[in-house]
C-alpha cells in the first residue's frame, strides 16, 4: 500500500486544495474550514497530495478506502501468481510415446496459463548429433502450435538445448494446424545415422 497517509489533526498546513466527498473542487480553502466540512459530512479529511502547492486534501472515508486498496493489493498478488515457468524434460533418443505424454502434460500447462520450459540435456557422444535434438524440439513446437506461441526458440547453452513455449490465447496457430500433417509421424522415425 506505500506510505500512509495524514489524516485530519495530522495535517498542519494552511491554506489547501479540498476536493469534497463528491469529488467536486471545492478550491483553496483555510485548514479550518476544510476540517469544518469533513466534519459535517462525518468523514475524513485525507491529504492526498502533499507535495503539491497548496497541499490537495480529500474528504472521504479513510477507513473504507484503505479497506479497498488492501483489497485491490491482494487481488492484485493472487493474479501475479497465477502464471508460473513449468519444467519438461527431454531426452535426444525419447521414444515416441515417452514425448506423446510429455507433450499431453506440457498441453495441460498451456491451457492452464503457464509458460513451459523443455530442457534437453545431452550426454557423451549425443553432443555429435545435436540435430536429433533440435527435430525433437521442432516436432514438439509443431504439435503443441495450436495452444501455445515460442517465446524463446531452442537454442543451446553448454550441453543443454531449452526452448520456452508461452500460451497462445489468440488461437492464432489454430487455422495453420489443420494444413500441416501431425508432427508425431516424424519422432517415431527419429533414429539414423
Amino acid at each position: 500500500m506505500g506510505k500512509r497517509l495524514r489524516t485530519n489533526h495530522q495535517i498542519r498546513i494552511s491554506p489547501l486544495r479540498l476536493i469534497d466527498e463528491n469529488d467536486d473542487q471545492v478550491g483553496i480553502v483555510d485548514l479550518e474550514e476544510a476540517m469544518r466540512r469533513a466534519q459535517e459530512a462525518e468523514l475524513d479529511l485525507v491529504e492526498v497530495s502533499p507535495n503539491s502547492s497548496p497541499p490537495v486534501c480529500r474528504i472521504m472515508d479513510y477507513g473504507k478506502w484503505k479497506y479497498q486498496q488492501k483489497k485491490k493489493e491482494h487481488k492484485n498478488r493472487t493474479h501475479a501468481h497465477k502464471s508460473e515457468l513449468k519444467g519438461v524434460r527431454l531426452r535426444p533418443k525419447i521414444d515416441g510415446h515417452d514425448l506423446s505424454i510429455k507433450v499431453a502434460k506440457a498441453r495441460e500447462f498451456l491451457t492452464e496459463g503457464h509458460k513451459v520450459q523443455f530442457t534437453m540435456l545431452f550426454r557423451g557422444r549425443e553432443m555429435a548429433h545435436r540435430e536429433l535434438g533440435l527435430k525433437v524440439m521442432k516436432d514438439v513446437e509443431q504439435t503443441l502450435q495450436d495452444v501455445s506461441k515460442v517465446e524463446a526458440p531452442a537454442r543451446m547453452m553448454g550441453r543443454r538445448m531449452t526452448m520456452v513455449l508461452a500460451p497462445d490465447r489468440t488461437g492464432s496457430g489454430r487455422s495453420e494446424a489443420g494444413s500441416e500433417k501431425p508432427a508425431a509421424e516424424p519422432a517415431a522415425t527419429a533414429t539414423g545415422s
